[in-house]
């Protein structure tokens, strides 16, 4: 992991090429998710079972294509007792946060006597991917259920990957407390085309929701239109931005939490302090060595972890508002000052005490959050992802008499004679 100075001339060119990853679909990739689609589009399980089959090793006809109600209920007996109290514990604080998030219908009748609203209404079914096998998240799972069935979804169809036949008993867990009765035991570019185009066993959905791989988010992107999607998750960021006060061990092990999930992640450290910047990277030296995921942290930080010595504490923020981090946090003495500047990131952690982590498994918010600099524009996935809004308008006589010409005169001003007919046709009655 280097370290640069913003004095350097080419110290813009590192951050880029540290951050700038995944900006194209490797060619062998597309082609793949586009024929996986199109088979699983024209041939329905026949060929969702064929790469179940190629991919996970795993026979749906034989062993069956979903864990059943009792199997997941079963799987509570399988799972520490504090492990369930974790999962429970962590279900009932997502749970309290996104209940804040929900909207409601609103209707007004305004000075003109015209009856205006938006009626929100839950999206009817919606497909859940949660990536399976031994690499399984319960918490990803806790984090895209509980929002679906606070806004009301009626149909919460799950689907997760068990590779060589493999069920994770802490994901079976996850959906007993979230109140999932089925998990679909599919996977891949596969899964996704047949929640979007329904297969003999897989219901179509109408919005698709989830991280996965590289082929998963590929075939969202190429199936968003079809459908409804919450975003194109990319790998893990973590940006910290660390005063003198900060304790280098922690920013140290802050930044490898998120290193270790993939060779793709990226780890930034933001200082104006050089010294603190060298015993981080003293101890991320030290403590790598003790990580059984060490392989991939090397090449994470290797690739794409840098630390930036700023000249100040408001340059740090310009440059990670210019970043626009997945994860920032402000390891900094005035941390609810500095929070006001911020104006790009998908999640802030204030303060020495409050680790990215906490957000990734209890603190409340969701851990779904906005990747490769996308928190200039998007947000969490939250409850109103899974609600959509119908605007509704009703006019009086005396409401389309007032608002009627005004329609009609931009109506002729677009060259658009039919839509003002439609207004003035009305009005001579």
């Amino acid at each position: 992991m280097e370290i640069v100075k913003t004095s350097m001339m080419t110290w813009e060119k590192k951050v880029e090429a540290a951050y700038k990853r995944l900006l194209s679909i490797p060619e062998d990739v597309d082609r793949r998710v586009r024929e996986i689609i199109e088979r699983v589009k024209d041939q329905g399980d026949k060929a969702l079972f064929e790469y179940t089959r190629l991919f996970d090793d795993y026979d749906p006809v034989e062993s069956g294509i979903y864990v059943d109600e009792d199997a997941i209920a079963s799987s509570v007996s399988n799972v520490p007792g504090d492990l369930l109290d974790a999962l429970k514990d962590a279900a009932s604080r997502i749970k309290a946060f996104h209940e804040k998030e929900m909207e409601t219908s609103w209707f007004v009748i305004d000075e003109a006597g015209t009856f205006l609203g938006q009626k929100v209404q839950p999206i009817p079914r919606v497909g859940i991917y949660v990536p399976g096998g031994r690499n399984a998240f319960p918490s990803t799972l806790l984090m895209n259920v509980i929002p679906a069935r606070i806004a009301g979804v009626e149909e919460i169809v799950v689907v997760s990957p068990t590779p060589g036949g493999l069920l994770n008993p802490a994901l079976l867990a996850a959906a007993y407390v979230s109140g999932v009765g089925k998990i679909y035991r599919v996977g891949g570019a596969q899964a996704v085309a047949a929640l979007v185009h329904g297969t003999e066993s897989i219901p179509k959905v109408d919005k698709v929701v989830g991280p996965g791989n590289i082929y998963v988010s590929h075939a969202k992107r190429l199936l968003n239109g079809l459908v409804g999607i919450d975003s194109i998750a990319g790998p893990s960021e973590i940006l910290v931005i660390a005063d003198k006060d900060a304790d280098p061990r922690l920013v140290a092990i802050d930044l490898l939490s998120q290193a270790e999930h993939d060779p793709m992640a990226c780890a930034f450290l933001l200082t104006p302090e050089q010294s603190l910047a060298e015993e981080v990277i003293e101890a991320i030296d030290e403590e790598v060595m003790t990580l059984p995921r060490k392989d991939i942290v090397f090449q994470s930080l290797g690739e794409h972890g840098l630390c930036v010595v700023t000249k100040d504490m408001d340059e740090a923020i310009d440059i990670s508002n210019k970043i626009a981090p997945e994860h920032l946090e402000l390891m900094v003495k005035d941390a609810y000052v500095y929070l006001g500047k911020v104006k790009n990131a998908g999640a802030v952690f204030l303060g020495y005490n409050t680790p990215e982590v906490t957000g990734d498994y209890v603190a409340g918010p969701n851990h779904t959050l906005p990747t490769g600099s996308t928190a200039r524009f998007s947000s969490p996935l939250g409850v109103y992802d899974f609600v959509k809004r119908t605007s509704v308008i009703s006019l009086t006589k005396d409401s389309l008499y007032r608002l009627g010409p005004t329609a009609s005169i931009i109506a002729r001003a677009e060259s658009l004679d039919a839509h003002a007919r439609s207004v003035e046709y009305r009005l001579r009655k």
